[in-house]
């Protein structure tokens, strides 16, 4: 998983993290199930930053193996052993 557009400082500046996330359904790790564990296992502060109700907020660009998760099909996307997730942040300050 990596972050970046700034996301990167909600998780103490790592950019690049390799994680094992444990889920309900032996079978099937879904999107939704890869935001709860960020949420809450690597976000330190401010989680609104980068999530909002139960997807992420408006302005986070998310990528599965360089495709638009919109493309595979958002919250229900099926991830499996080696994707690569990316979170980009398109907000800047100004």
């Amino acid at each position: 998983m990596v972050g970046g557009g700034g996301l990167d400082l909600l998780c103490n500046g790592v950019k690049i993290h390799h994680v094992d996330v444990p889920h309900k359904d032996q079978n099937r790790l879904e999107m939704r199930d890869l935001l709860a564990w960020v949420q809450s296992n690597l976000i330190k502060e401010r989680p609104e930053m980068f999530i909002k109700e139960d997807s992420v907020r408006p302005g986070v660009l998310v990528l599965v193996n360089d495709c638009d998760w919109e493309l595979c099909g958002g919250l229900g996307a099926e991830l499996e052993e080696k994707d690569v997730v990316v979170f980009i942040s398109t907000l800047h300050g100004g």
